[in-house]
């Protein structure tokens, strides 16, 4: 678990003295070159706002990272295990092959075996992560400016139709559909959560939710059609103080957010949205109590659907609402990150009270 690892003034310590003792209980992702280590890789240490600490492998492969080829933080699991040592192999000597059950199957390994070793130790499968390391390099090469036949060969797909579907999955259109020099534009940003995508105008944050939610290709099609077609890849410099600002709240710095907002949807909606804006990190408030201060103690499932319709993960702090018992219920991002954000938070409210 990410929360019960030191700080990152600790962490960051320990990766400059490369101490042996976080061997297998933490790594580094170092956001300036998308690749994650063991504290004790020999290789240069980055700058401190270039790092993000993981309490597992997982964890370090759902926010985007490629494991370093100097300290091999995979072996350990390689080496104990023969499926994930051989399926590691063949993704490594083809990090842009499309790789299939069937292709598993050839190697003389069963899939279901393969997918629960890779789950057990990953997080996640064997098929899943060669699919995530395959379209991240296609999306950054789009947002570079590269045309889209560069970017489905960076991804590692012959196919541009194939590319075109896989693509379309996770953005809800295809690369060809989004705009040059547009007026909003999405942007990849890693987080020790998972990968999250982030739309911004010049001067504002229109979007910011998590890649594998389900809602986030309707959300893009709706801001799509708000902006008349006018929806690229890329960044604006605002961007770049959101993905500051996500580093220093995940890192502990601070749970201080000022990007400027643009909200989109109707005004009871956006009143729920600007009332979560007052719940402070580490509280937590019921759906029944929002109700009553907006004046509406009758609204309990209206607020619950304005909460749910929430576009903008983490700043506006939806997570931070629970069931009348104290339970978790429902999160676009899943319950687990709800309750990791809980759990990050719990240490904020606990700074502000000292």
């Amino acid at each position: 678990m990410i929360f019960d690892l030191p700080d990152h003034a600790t962490l960051y310590e320990a990766l400059c003295n490369r101490d042996t003792s976080y061997e297998g209980r933490a790594w580094v992702g170092v956001t300036s070159t998308g690749i994650f280590c063991r504290l004790d890789c020999p290789a240069r240490n980055p700058k401190p706002e270039n790092c993000q600490f993981y309490g597992s492998i997982g964890e370090c492969i759902d926010a985007g990272f490629r494991a370093c080829k100097r300290c091999k933080p995979m072996a350990p699991y390689a080496e104990g295990d023969p499926v994930i040592a051989k399926l590691l192999s063949e993704l490594e000597a083809r990090p842009s092959y499309r790789f299939s059950e069937d292709d598993v199957a050839k190697l003389g390994i069963d899939p279901s075996t393969a997918r629960r070793a890779f789950k057990r130790q990953f997080g996640m499968t064997f098929l899943e992560m060669a699919r995530q390391r395959r379209l991240r390099e296609g999306f950054t090469t789009l947002a570079k400016g590269g045309p889209v036949i560069e970017a489905q060969l960076d991804a590692g797909f012959d196919s541009p139709s194939a590319f075109r579907t896989a693509f379309a999955k996770l953005m809800g259109q295809s690369p060809q559909s989004f705009a040059k020099d547009a007026l909003l534009r999405a942007d990849w940003i890693d987080t020790p959560l998972g990968p999250m995508v982030a739309v911004c105008d010049k001067s504002s944050l229109h979007l910011l939710e998590f890649i594998d939610r389900k809602a986030l290709p309707g959300s893009l099609k709706k801001l799509k059609a708000y902006a008349k077609g006018s929806l690229g890849i890329g960044t604006f410099p605002i961007h770049e103080t959101l993905r500051a600002q996500l580093g220093a709240f995940f890192a502990g710095g601070s749970s201080l957010f000022d990007i400027p907002l643009t909200l989109h949807g109707s005004e009871f909606t956006q009143l729920v949205w600007r009332r979560l804006l007052n719940i402070g990190a580490g509280q937590t408030e019921t759906y029944g109590a929002l109700a009553k201060d907006l004046g509406r103690p009758s609204a309990t499932r209206a607020v619950a659907r304005a909460n749910g319709a929430n576009q903008i993960a983490l700043i506006i702090p939806c997570h931070r609402v629970i069931g009348a018992d104290g339970s978790l219920t429902g999160y676009g991002g899943g319950l687990w990150r709800k309750q990791r954000l809980i759990e990050l938070e719990r240490d904020y409210q606990k700074d502000s009270a000292a």
